[in-house]
């Protein structure tokens, strides 16, 4: 086995973005409502708005989230079927 195989390299980012508490917390919580809009989150959470942003573009970037536009909110929600998993397996 290669330890740095491009998917060992890619579980470890995606490893490394859920162990921040407040990326696990909005994983967790997009899980839980079927997707949600930043607003919604800064409410759950009491992050700032831009440190949710912060937040959220790193987790679109790992293909752990996606966001659907419908008029001037973007709803998000989690794409990866390996992420949910790892979620309920730690929240079950």
């Amino acid at each position: 086995m290669q330890i740095n195989s491009r998917q060992n390299i890619e579980y470890a980012e995606m490893l490394k973005a859920l162990a921040h508490p407040a990326r696990l917390c909005i994983v967790k919580n997009l899980i839980k409502t079927g997707g949600c809009t930043v607003s919604y989150m800064q409410s759950c959470t009491g992050q700032p708005q831009s440190t949710l942003s912060q937040h959220i573009a790193k987790l679109r970037t790992l293909k752990i989230i996606k966001g659907t536009r419908n008029g001037k909110e973007i709803k998000y929600e989690v794409t990866n079927d390996l992420v949910k998993s790892i979620i309920n397996i730690l929240y079950d």
